[in-house]
């Protein structure tokens, strides 16, 4: 008997007088997402709708997770699968599958390798057993990855397009562009038709090892076949490899198929028209494309306006972004930080530091809220200036927001050892001594070459630290010949320990 979750929501003849597509939209799908769908948003959404006891359709909670997937909404997703088990819902293999993935993509990938192992032997099929493979793929496990796909050719499993485009896609994040073409010549042999992603990975393997006419030729190839026709994401993928190899007057012509294939007019092909014609450096056919979007999608979207805004940045075209900015600030429901951003940044960058200030003010006055990619803009700005105080306060503040997702902002390298630079050269103890306690909030132990510079800096004002010795074994820090020697003069008492 079927559960109450799989039940109506309402009573037929109430679902009889709207259409499907509306009631499916109305019921749990939209009600999660209907307020921007922000993770957070709709975590207290879907926790009100399990409290409610409401029930739905099986099919519509398959759409609803397939929704929230699309947003990568997978811990709302998890839970929301979760549930359809604990209240009953008969599980397929694949919805087992794609419950494989949301944990392997919500608790991480030792979790979904747990949950694989307790199904039951009939349901490790091609579907979980393809699952499990594309979470080792995304996780860049190449050992473990190999390893269950030789498997599944051993228990004769039947091998799709999916899995044999996940190994390829984790060789080319691994930097092994090489091995692609043996796995496409393995698919032909197998007769497993290639679909236009193992096209697109086939051919950016190719490009990724200098074969630009071997790109060219699997396009040919694609048109000869007939069975998978070149869509707007193969113009893309060829228009981004000429782009990199500089071949501007090919990517252009590429970009002109691009645009005759969105014959559905595809948002994500705008967005993709608008950034390589930036990378062209057409401005023209950047506004060209931009009017072309407004009209498919009158209500514009902020990620839209995030991507055009930044495309004029780039272009030096900052008066071209200011209106473009004003238009969406003057009609925009929220207000996106993202875009704000890309504003200041450009504005910092050109040392028009008063308008940086001015439109940052005026974001906090309607709502938004700074994030540390704001002040990731002012710590280049203030680095520039040598102002390093100021850059370690705007360091401080984006080390407390942390990144969106969750992840502790962290300086690079790079960046970190400009600004010890700079204390070294200013002979600046007590700035250093500022900027690695703060640093240290984001990191759990910092690298020999910034404590070798620390010391550097101590032994050029001929000032002592006899607890150097205990912090550098406390960090674990290797130091060169120099830097021991150096040790030795700031805190002579104690070299012997080292």
């Amino acid at each position: 008997m079927a559960s109450s979750f799989m039940q109506q929501v309402g009573k037929k003849k109430l679902i009889g007088k709207r259409s499907l597509k509306k009631y499916l939209g109305e019921a749990l799908c939209k009600n999660l997402l209907k307020d921007g769908g922000e993770d957070q948003t709709v975590r207290e959404k879907l926790n009100q709708y399990i409290k409610s006891r409401k029930s739905a359709y099986k099919w519509e909670v398959g759409h609803t997770l397939k929704a929230l997937r699309k947003r990568k909404l997978y811990g709302p997703a998890l839970k929301l699968s979760e549930t359809m088990e604990k209240r009953g819902m008969n599980k397929t293999v694949s919805d087992k599958a794609v419950h494989l993935d949301l944990v392997a993509k919500s608790s991480g990938i030792t979790a979904a390798e747990t949950y694989f192992i307790n199904l039951p032997e009939s349901e490790k099929t091609h579907h979980t057993y393809g699952a499990l493979l594309h979470g080792y793929c995304k996780e860049l496990m190449v050992e473990k990855a190999q390893g269950l796909f030789v498997k599944m050719k051993e228990l004769n499993l039947e091998l799709t397009a999916l899995s044999f485009n996940s190994i390829m896609n984790l060789y080319s994040k691994c930097k092994m562009p090489q091995m692609v073409p043996a796995l496409i010549q393995e698919m032909k042999a197998r007769d497993v038709m290639l679909d236009i992603y193992s096209y697109n990975l086939w051919m950016r393997a190719l490009a990724a090892t200098g074969d630009v006419s071997g790109v060219e030729r699997v396009i040919d190839e694609m048109k000869r076949d007939g069975r998978v026709a070149p869509d707007w994401t193969t113009y893309s993928n060829l228009a981004s490899i000429y782009v990199k190899f500089g071949s501007f007057d090919k990517a252009e012509k590429a970009l002109k198929e691009l645009e005759s294939k969105n014959s559905r007019k595809d948002l994500s092909a705008y967005q993709f028209l608008i950034t390589l014609y930036g990378h062209t450096g057409n401005l023209v056919e950047v506004y060209r494309i931009w009017q072309s979007l407004k009209l498919a999608f009158p209500k514009t979207s902020n990620i839209s306006y995030l991507n055009m805004i930044q495309v004029l940045v780039n272009l030096k075209d900052l008066p071209g972004a200011e209106k473009c900015f004003e238009e969406w600030s003057s009609s925009c429901s929220a207000y996106d930080i993202r875009i704000v951003n890309v504003l200041i940044g450009a504005y910092l960058k050109e040392g028009l530091a008063e308008k940086a200030e001015e439109l940052k003010t005026q974001a906090q006055k309607k709502g938004a809220r700074l994030n540390a990619k704001t002040y990731e803009f002012y710590i280049d700005y203030y680095m520039n200036k040598g102002n390093m105080s100021s850059a370690v306060d705007c360091l401080e503040n984006a080390i407390l927001l942390g990144r969106g997702n969750g992840d502790k902002f962290t300086l690079s390298q790079d960046t970190v050892m400009k600004m010890m630079q700079h204390f070294e050269e200013n002979k600046d103890v007590d700035g250093a001594e500022r900027f690695l306690k703060v640093l240290k909030k984001s990191k759990d132990e910092l690298e020999s070459e910034i404590l070798e510079s620390l010391i550097r800096i101590y032994a050029s004002t001929g000032k002592k630290n006899p607890a150097m010795q205990r912090r550098i074994k406390m960090e674990k820090a290797e130091l060169s010949e120099e830097g021991l020697k150096l040790l030795n003069e700031i805190c002579p008492e104690m070299t012997k320990e080292v």
